[in-house]
């Protein structure tokens, strides 16, 4: 953060009729919560007999202390007790001995503190030397009036208690504000009656007049907020109060122009796209008033936030999808880098470009291609290796084989350690598990996701934060519960969604991950256990996060409660989505969707040309689980249409790749359609064979029953239990036929009436 403005220049504002002066041209005030700190530094230095690991929890303790905001004495009190039991008494001691007697004790303390550290070398160079001389200097600054008035704030401190906290340094800003107007001779008492009627206030709530920070608390302040919004936003505070305590920072000066910047970043996290946008100009008009370019820069420092300002204000609107605001604002700031021969600020323009024709559906491929080779040319590995995974991401999606995508990853990962660029490491990480997911190897996407999450930071950590709390770790921890979700894990699943809620709380900008990853797990655990009205609800949510997921989910739905006419009409709908989007995996989903409609409308023949398109866009784009399952439909087909010959052999040819990486629903399906194609195959068998082939079928179903019963999908296993009881009655088994028969009454009577075997879908 840039330091503030120190010059000491007038803002006019009024405040209960009082025109004030702008607070920050102090350096700094005293107020009780400092005294309490000077008498804690006193009683340091003047205890000799304390546990050396004691005074390093006091020495780490002091920083935060004296740049934080001012706490109440409870609240100081108990800090101080964590790291030093015995030395709470001696601070209480020292403050009631001074609260409790004259204003002379309180002068006399001011007095002796200089004693305890003018024979010290780190009185004079320490910090702790130096915000003591500052105290000291401010509060021989003092006329008696204030003294007296601190006093009494003073006293009103340490006798607060459990009470609601006031903000003590309200009362000192007023005393330097008012330095001007105040008149010696003024009876004392005048200004004690001021201070009850102001507790009065506060007691009854009404906090109108909160005192300013001073400009080390100020700048403290801002710096850890947006340090933590950037690592770890679940330690941020949350979005009203910090804008709250922005505002109160920029009513005292307006000028500040960190505080705008962070106000910038905290009303992006809530999508307020005016209080963003009025931020974020106002922080580059800000940067320019306050000096933060300098005079020696002369035209060059304004042009060079001009235009800084101009492409954060394109990539917001890329935020909140403007793509024509954003499209002209980033054409402005190109002219202007243009002009000014900055070509660093172009790489930025050029990447924010094709991230831009990215989100619009067009194909960006060149302009990322240049943008890469144009930040190599000009040694910008962090812009450089954004634009190869751009490239990876859109190599996934268009067909590029696997090995060419993973080397490249693999080259920019030697990039990312030589320069400890973490965060793209994480990211890399997370899509490399993405991107196996994609290819329908889940133990890959597994391996990948652990050693994420398994990474030691090479940052350093500040503030006690967790480095997991960014959106790889996001995205992968979401992999982690659909991967146990598709094995029928679902207790794990709980434990690794009540993780997510507590690291990405719902007012954080990542928490729309988990919550989409939640309903959609929810949404299928419901359509596998056939409760299609605990399914609804999960629909309009997903629409609410993501609208193509979500019109695909209600297609589901819809088809499963028999509306096949909606179910077509949104499902042409999703086509044109994905195709606009150049989303090639929803494209595939909606052809076996629409070729299962088929299935139950216009016949058997009609599905084959969709899934023979569908079976080609998987083995171009290299989608292994696509693949395998546009497979299973194709089998599914030809045995409705009688060569159960062809259909046995197409599942056995994905049967391993189904069990090496494939959920349980799919293991299931695939085994319970090899059962079927077996007992179809049995009945023209000759008659000595006829009974083992059966037999093989009866296991088959054996072991896809396993798999139905861990992930509780009831209405496949009630197929199972009907196609057993046939194939044992045929055996002659009949104790084993009634046991089955009697499981499919059961679950007959618990689930809706489906359709016949014959019609049953994969």
């Amino acid at each position: 953060m840039a330091s503030v403005h120190e010059s000491l220049y007038f803002n006019p504002m009024i405040s209960n009729g009082v025109v004030q002066a702008n607070i920050f041209g102090i350096k700094d005030w005293v107020t009780p919560y400092k005294i309490a700190l000077l008498a804690l530094l006193h009683e340091m230095s003047t205890t000799k007999p304390m546990a050396l690991l004691d005074r390093r929890r006091l020495n780490k303790l002091i920083l935060p202390l004296q740049q934080g905001p001012d706490l109440t004495f409870e609240q100081l009190l108990s800090t101080v007790e964590e790291c030093c039991a015995p030395m709470v008494n001696a601070v209480k001691l020292r403050l009631f001995l001074m609260a409790d007697r004259e204003l002379q004790d309180m002068e006399h303390f001011f007095a002796i503190l200089p004693n305890a550290f003018s024979d010290s070398e780190a009185y004079k160079t320490s910090v702790v030397g130096l915000y003591m001389r500052q105290m000291l200097l401010a509060y021989n600054k003092l006329s008696f009036s204030q003294v007296y008035k601190l006093y009494k704030t003073l006293q009103q401190y340490c006798r607060q208690g459990q009470r609601p906290p006031r903000d003590f340094s309200t009362l000192a800003a007023e005393d330097m504000e008012l330095t001007s107007n105040d008149d010696p001779g003024a009876d004392p008492m005048d200004g004690e009656e001021l201070d009850a009627g102001s507790l009065h206030q506060s007691d009854l709530g009404c906090d109108e007049a909160r005192g300013p920070l001073s400009q080390k608390q100020a700048e403290y302040f801002l710096a850890r907020q947006a340090y933590l919004l950037k690592n770890d936003e679940n330690k941020a505070m949350r979005p009203a109060t910090l804008q709250e305590e922005l505002n109160n920072i920029l009513k005292f000066n307006p000028d500040f122009a960190e505080a705008h910047y962070l106000s910038y970043l905290n009303s992006v996290r809530v999508q307020d796209l005016y209080i963003s946008t009025h931020s974020l100009l106002h922080y580059f008009d800000r940067l320019i008033l306050c000096g933060g370019e300098g005079k020696s820069n002369g035209d060059e420092g304004y042009g060079r936030s001009l235009r800084y300002a101009v492409l954060n204000l394109a990539t917001l609107h890329c935020r909140f999808g403007h793509y024509q605001q954003a499209d002209l604002a980033l054409q402005e700031a190109i002219r202007i880098a243009q002009e000014a021969n900055d070509h660093v600020c172009l790489q930025h323009c050029l990447s924010w470009l094709y991230t831009l024709e990215q989100m619009k559906g067009s194909d960006s491929v060149t302009l990322t291609e240049d943008s890469v080779k144009m930040a190599a040319h000009f040694c910008l590995p962090y812009l450089a290796s954004l634009g190869v995974q751009s490239l990876v991401q859109q190599g996934a999606t268009q067909g590029i084989p696997a090995n060419r995508l993973l080397d490249a990853l693999r080259g920019t990962d030697v990039v990312h350690w030589k320069q400890s660029l973490s965060e793209l490491v994480e990211i890399s990480l997370a899509q490399t598990a993405s991107i196996w997911r994609l290819y329908g190897k889940s133990t890959m996407a597994q391996q990948q996701v652990q050693l994420l999450l398994g990474m030691a930071s090479l940052e350093s950590v500040n503030y006690g934060v967790q480095q997991n709390n960014t959106e790889p770790f996001a995205i992968a921890l979401c992999h982690l519960a659909e991967l146990h979700a598709d094995q029928g894990l679902y207790g794990a699943v709980g434990d690794i969604i009540k993780h997510l809620k507590q690291q990405f709380p719902s007012h954080t900008q990542h928490s729309k991950l988990w919550m989409l990853c939640d309903l959609k797990i929810q949404f299928e655990k419901a359509m596998n256990s056939g409760k299609f009205h605990l399914a609804e609800p999960h629909v309009t949510a997903i629409g609410a996060l993501d609208s193509m997921e979500g019109l695909y989910r209600k297609a589901q739905l819809l088809r499963a409660l028999n509306q096949m006419s909606e179910a077509s009409k949104i499902l042409q709908q999703v086509q044109q989505l994905g195709v606009k989007k150049r989303n090639t995996e929803m494209i595939i989903r909606v052809m076996l969707a629409t070729a299962e409609l088929h299935w139950d409308s216009s016949g058997f023949s009609a599905s084959l040309p969709l899934l023979l398109q569908a079976l080609t866009l998987t083995h171009t784009h290299n989608l292994q689980s696509l693949e395998s399952e546009t497979i299973l439909h194709l089998a599914f087909t030809q045995l409705m249409l009688g060569v159960p010959e062809q259909a046995l052999a197409l599942v056995q040819a994905v049967l391993e790749s189904v069990l090496a990486h494939g959920a349980l629903l799919k293991k299931g399906r695939a085994l319970l359609l090899m059962a079927r194609c077996q007992a179809v195959l049995a009945t023209s068998a000759p008659e000595e064979l006829r009974l083992g082939k059966v037999e093989m079928a009866v296991q088959t179903l054996a072991e896809a029953a396993v798999f139905f019963t861990q992930l509780g999908c009831k209405p496949r296993l009630r197929d199972v239990y009907y196609l057993q009881a046939r194939l044992y009655h045929t055996l002659g088994n009949v104790q084993e036929r009634n046991k089955c028969a009697l499981l499919f009454r059961l679950l007959n009577q618990e689930l809706p009436p489906g359709s016949s075997i014959a019609a049953t879908p994969l």
